[in-house]
């Protein structure tokens, strides 16, 4: 009976070693991307249908009142418009002084006819 004990508990021991399985570790397998030549395009689709027209927009809000223009003081600074020279203008703004009567100041009263 002293040699029992010792004996079950080896026996025992061996039955829980022998029942043990290895542990198994699934690892995936490395994916590998071939580099592969593009196709030919396919063929081209169907033109679309026409879209429907938009709505029309809102109107839009009046614009805002002008400052009042200032008024020129004689005698004082104002700004001077000099035109370029005749020959420089183009023929349909400079009148053909030919065919065009002279101006006449308010004194010398118009032709006959």
């Amino acid at each position: 009976m002293k040699t029992s004990i010792i004996i079950l508990s080896l026996t025992s021991i061996l039955g829980l070693v022998a029942c043990e399985k290895p542990t198994v570790v699934n690892v995936p397998a490395d994916t590998v991307v071939l580099p592969s030549e593009p196709g030919t395009a396919g063929p081209a689709g169907e033109t679309g249908a026409t879209g429907a027209t938009g709505a029309t927009g809102a109107a839009g809000s009046p614009g805002s009142t002008g400052a009042p223009g200032s008024t020129v003081v004689p005698g004082s600074d104002a700004t001077i418009v000099i035109p370029p020279p005749v020959a420089d203008m183009p023929a349909e703004i400079v009148p053909d002084p030919t065919t065009t009567p002279a101006p006449t100041d308010s004194t010398t009263p118009p032709p006959a006819n």
